[in-house]
């Protein structure tokens, strides 16, 4: 089977390997900064509410984001986005 001439490319271009790299560099950032300001907070004490509450509010975030991507997904297939 050959290429089409207009068909999708296997490789990516400089601007998407810029892209990535631009990406990598924001990850290891936001993890090293993370890094810093959990251990910053270590003398800090939360009651085990505050704990229940941290989790609690973790959950709902990532629920919340995944039902909205899930309507997004939905929506998108069902042909509603116009």
């Amino acid at each position: 089977m050959s290429k089409s001439e207009n068909g999708p490319q296997s490789r990516l271009s400089g601007a998407g390997w810029i892209t990535i790299l631009v990406l990598v560099v924001l990850l290891a950032w936001a993890i090293w900064y993370a890094a810093g300001a959990w251990a910053a907070m270590r003398a800090v004490h939360m009651s085990v509410l505050g704990w229940v509450f941290l989790c609690a509010g973790a959950i709902v975030t990532f629920l919340l984001g995944g039902g909205l991507m899930a309507l997004v997904f939905y929506s998108s297939r069902h042909d509603m986005d116009r």
